[in-house]
């Protein structure tokens, strides 16, 4: 006899539970595809506007054949449907790092991966960051050949990061050309209703649009970005019903130009100028870069449902639409996109596509931000103002200076081209190049990150390499024809990207090389040779080991220095994020006795360093918590002898991992994270009087004032170094460096407690 149990109660109930709880991760998961739409797919949902206008631009247009729209309509279906969703939404947003997306977000993931890196100061204690993701598992041979390759050679380290400057400053042009276009190619259609209005009112149109667009940026997109996702999901939805009348009404059988067939009789009926046009082609996919840099807003399904759902069938509904309408309209090749709309609805159309256009330009600008703090962090830009313009949303940021530059040169476009074609030859090749940088990465990361055989990330790289390639060759021969304002753009941000980050390399192998003695300082006494007086003195240097040169410089001119004594270094790690209770290291210098202490602040590359960050408070407690639980270590494992032999100073807790105070010359070998600090054991002061002493001393300091040294420095390339070296130093970079933010204002430091030191860097 069997005995058939009833569930229980309590079961029952945990079953509702879980299913309230998929059904609000659900909700979420979907409320965030939706916003995502007025974020994320603002610049791509517009491509629509000037797609076909581009590409039938040269002389491809006097075949007005329909077999050449049908080809360039499957041209469209297949680039879109390749790059767009099978290359960026189910391979390649797949490479996030903790969420983030981008060019710098794949670089990234292999430097820590790999030790690419080109950032100084990098520490194993780095490694063991939350974000830091490494898994161990187990090394191919093909990963690990590449990576033996890479860290043996450092010229070509040197040359995948000249290659990511590329992609990055071809994202940063994007910045300029796609509000010019978008907002250009929206405006224009009015011209279809006003016949007699003259392009220059057009351009004068655009144009206060543009300086209104970029005079609100300073306010933050969050106090308009509720109104980004309802303005793009109409848009989405008008195109697509556009597009289903247009396929209705005019052309049925359009359907069957989605045959790769037509895209073979294209280039053979057309040859040169089929290929040629096919730089028009690939606009319609200008975004999908952006699209992978706003993802650290939302989560990957999200997007990636957003794009499936609803973007992907809206634009192929849009493109097979207006290739209906041209198969019967050939004379309206140049303006399409107007013409295709019905009497009826092309007010309300025009208007939203003005909205749209500024939506996508945003999407753009926003990205530009983000894309230049990261430089920033990673000593590739000048440091620059960055404001974060929303305390709910991290990662929204606003720069002024880049603002009001962006402004000046997508004016300039506008201004000076005022063709949209034109502006589109300049977008294509920008956009290609990066394409083709993010797939490069991808295969370096499928064999590096994710271990994947070189036969699968050969055929990535393939594949799509081999259509950018396509695109690539067919854009460069627009050069002439504006082209050139996208490579003249990318020079320039790529020179002072790798002219400022060389100077910052070679400052720090000359702090490297000018070292202080710890010998020297340790044989000066606790005094240090001089006299001590009430406070505590931050010195603020870029080694995150050793004694600074400014100190030594310092102590020179100076016969005083402040009562204890902390060596403070700031420096980004390859991370999108540091934890507030990981981004503090401490660690002592020398014996008790001279008060002298290590801090290193972390920052990871979309962090803003000192942003709402009470520093001086941190400090002080850190140091306490320092000072009390090196006691309760000595409680542990014995008790060291610092002050009987400095020349022989033993390792306190050898066996203890990150609790290394000092070694035989002195210095710290690993200094500890606020994260692992525990509470101080009951009683550690009473038996250690030193201790209590200690912690008293630091507490009275704090209240006799903070000082902050901080060096100023004067940069010159030596006497005996190439010409080029003497310009990109001497001019350059000299020229960066007085008109960029000093380090005492991206520090936040208060100016009323601020010391410089003036030093001169030969490198």
């Amino acid at each position: 006899m069997f005995h058939h149990s009833r569930p229980s109660f309590e079961s029952q109930e945990h079953g509702l539970h879980n299913q309230k709880l998929n059904k609000a991760s659900c909700s979420a998961v979907l409320s965030l595809a939706y916003q995502s739409l007025g974020v994320v797919y603002g610049d791509l949902s517009t491509s629509p506007l000037y797609v076909y206008k581009t590409t039938f631009s040269g002389k491809l247009s006097l075949h007005e054949d329909d077999e050449e729209i049908y080809g360039v309509l499957s041209f469209i279906f297949w680039t879109f449907t390749l790059i767009a969703l099978l290359k960026y939404v189910f391979i390649v947003m797949s490479a996030d790092d903790n969420g983030e997306g981008g060019t710098f977000a794949l670089y990234s993931l292999l430097c820590r991966h790999a030790k690419l890196s080109m950032l100084p100061n990098q520490q194993e204690t780095d490694e063991k960051l939350s974000e830091y993701g490494v898994k161990k598992t187990a090394e191919t041979w093909q990963s690990f050949a590449l990576k033996s390759f890479f860290e043996k050679h450092t010229k070509f380290r040197k040359g995948l990061l000249i290659f990511v400057l590329l992609g990055t400053c071809m994202t940063i042009g994007d910045g300029v050309f796609t509000p010019a276009i978008s907002v250009l190619s929206a405006v224009s259609g009015v011209r279809i209703k006003v016949t007699g209005l003259h392009e220059n009112y057009v351009v004068a149109i655009s144009c206060v649009i543009l300086v209104g667009l970029f005079s609100i940026q300073h306010h933050g997109t969050h106090r308009v970005a509720f109104l980004f996702a309802p303005v793009v999901t109409a848009w989405l939805l008008s195109i697509a019903g556009i597009g289903i009348y247009n396929i209705i009404k005019w052309n049925p059988r359009v359907f069957h130009a989605l045959s790769p067939v037509y895209m073979v009789k294209l280039l053979k009926r057309t040859g040169h100028e089929g290929w040629l046009s096919l730089g028009g082609v690939v606009l319609s996919i200008t975004g999908v870069e952006t699209m992978f840099a706003d993802l650290g807003h939302f989560s990957t399904l999200s997007v990636k449902i957003a794009f499936t759902f609803l973007v992907y069938p809206c634009l192929i509904l849009a493109y097979l639409g207006e290739a209906a309408f041209l198969s019967r309209h050939h004379e309206d090749l140049q303006r399409s996109f107007y013409k295709a709309i019905p009497e009826a609805v092309f007010w309300p159309v025009f208007i939203v596509a003005t909205f749209a256009a500024v939506v996508g330009s945003q999407a753009a600008i926003s990205a530009t931000f983000s894309i230049i703090s990261q430089c920033c962090a990673l000593n590739c830009f000048p440091h620059v103002k960055i404001v974060h313009t929303s305390r709910k949303i991290y990662g929204q940021v606003y720069i002024p200076e880049v603002n009001w530059m962006l402004l000046g040169l997508c004016l300039a476009v506008t201004i000076g081209l005022r063709d949209t074609n034109m502006i589109g030859h300049a977008y294509g090749l920008a956009v290609t190049i990066v394409m083709f940088v993010t797939t490069c990465l991808m295969t370096l990361v499928m064999i590096i990150v994710w271990k994947q055989r070189v036969v699968t990330a050969a055929a990535f790289l393939v594949l799509f390499g081999s259509i950018e390639l396509v695109y690539l060759s067919s854009s460069f021969f627009k050069v002439p024809k504006g082209g050139w304002i996208s490579l003249l753009l990318s020079l320039t941000f790529m020179s002072v990207m790798f002219v400022w980050n060389y100077g910052k390399l070679k400052k720090h192998e000359f702090d490297l090389e000018n070292k202080v003695s710890m010998t020297r300082i340790l044989s000066l006494g606790p005094s240090l040779g001089m006299v001590r007086v009430p406070g505590i003195g931050l010195v603020y240097t870029n080694l995150a080991t050793g004694i600074p040169a400014i100190f030594g410089h310092f102590v020179t001119n100076l016969p005083a220095f402040h009562q204890v004594l902390v060596f403070v270094c700031v420096k980004s790690v390859q991370v999108p994020h540091v934890r507030a209770e990981e981004r503090m290291l401490l660690g002592r210098v020398g014996p008790r006795e001279y008060y002298m202490f290590r801090c290193i602040v972390r920052y990871g590359y979309k962090d803003v360093p000192h942003e709402n960050y009470n520093f001086e408070n941190r400090l002080v407690s850190a140091l306490v918590d320092f000072i009390e639980t090196e006691g309760k270590v000595k409680d542990e494992f014995g008790d060291t002898d610092t002050e009987s032999d400095n020349n022989n100073i033993k390792n306190v807790n050898e066996n203890v991992s990150e609790r290394v105070f000092t070694l035989p010359d002195h210095e710290e070998k690993m200094v500890r994270s606020l994260k692992e600090i525990e509470e101080s054991a009951s009683g550690c002061l009473e038996r250690h009087p030193g201790l209590k002493d200690e912690t008293v001393q630091i507490l009275k300091a704090r209240e006799s004032g903070i000082a902050y040294i901080i060096g100023h420095s004067y940069t010159k390339a030596k006497k005996s170094s190439t010409f080029l070296t003497k310009v990109a130093i001497d001019v350059v970079y000299s020229f960066l460096s007085r008109n960029c933010r000093g380090t005492d204002v991206v520090l936040n430091v208060p100016h009323t407690s601020l010391l410089e030191v003036g030093m001169i860097y030969y490198v």
